[in-house]
């Protein structure tokens, strides 16, 4: 590869990194903490190949190691990609693909009180977890709101759902309530965003079913995806 192609290919993976960073696209494929080091990245990749290239002009130009090869090039489609296409976040098809498996979350686990509101807003993993491992019922004959993307799996059954992650993307895994007496949501296009307001069916998130709780809902509503759409 010539240093020509070098130089340029580190300035687009530089200059890509710091388009998903700055424009926002990066919570598609990792976590929020991450952004940091996102720009740091895309700052020294940058600087270093600015470096680079002044460095070459005032040597009279290097590259003497030219080769007839296309393939270093093939390199670039990738970042020419990241400029021109942005993959939407994981939705419903990451869900219908995978399978839940109970949270991680300790038997002994303590949890905080619910916030006092009527019907507090929860994550959809907190309100899992909570279904599967708190036993002070605490969640029983409580209204509560939960926001996700509509999933349906069968005719008749719909499912609110969140994509959960430790890192990025490459990690995630579907968080999931199924939604009883679903009509309202029934209609609604896979990957709609809605506010669910419902209370917990007791007893309802078990082995046999991936230990997916069941929500017998109040109200259904959509709402704006939100700019981060996964939960960590």
């Amino acid at each position: 590869m010539r240093r020509e192609t070098q130089n340029l290919l580190l300035l687009l993976l530089g200059g890509a990194l710091l388009k998903i960073a700055l424009g926002g696209s990066y919570l598609r494929y990792v976590k929020p903490a991450l952004f940091p080091w996102l720009v740091v990245a895309g700052a020294v990749m940058i600087g270093l190949s600015i470096f680079a290239i002044v460095r070459d002009i005032r040597a009279g130009g290097a590259g003497q190691h030219e080769h007839n090869s296309r393939s270093p090039w093939m390199l670039l489609l990738p970042v020419f990609a990241i400029f021109l296409i942005a993959p939407p976040a994981l939705g419903s098809d990451s869900v219908t693909r995978d399978r839940m498996a109970a949270p991680a979350a300790p038997r002994e686990s303590l949890f905080p009180d619910l916030p006092p509101e009527q019907a507090p807003l929860l994550s959809v993993s907190e309100f899992v977890t909570r279904a599967i491992w708190d036993g002070s019922g605490a969640l029983n004959g409580r209204p509560v709101r939960l926001q996700g993307f509509v999933v349906h799996l069968t005719p008749g059954t719909t499912q609110l759902a969140r994509m959960r992650i430790s890192c990025c993307a490459a990690d995630a895994a579907p968080v999931k309530v199924e939604l009883a007496a679903p009509q309202q949501a029934a209609e609604l296009p896979a990957d709609t965003w809605i506010e669910v307001t419902g209370r917990l069916r007791p007893g309802s998130a078990t082995e046999v079913n991936d230990y997916v709780p069941t929500l017998d809902t109040i109200l259904i509503r959509p709402i704006p995806a939100p700019q981060d759409t996964y939960e960590y």
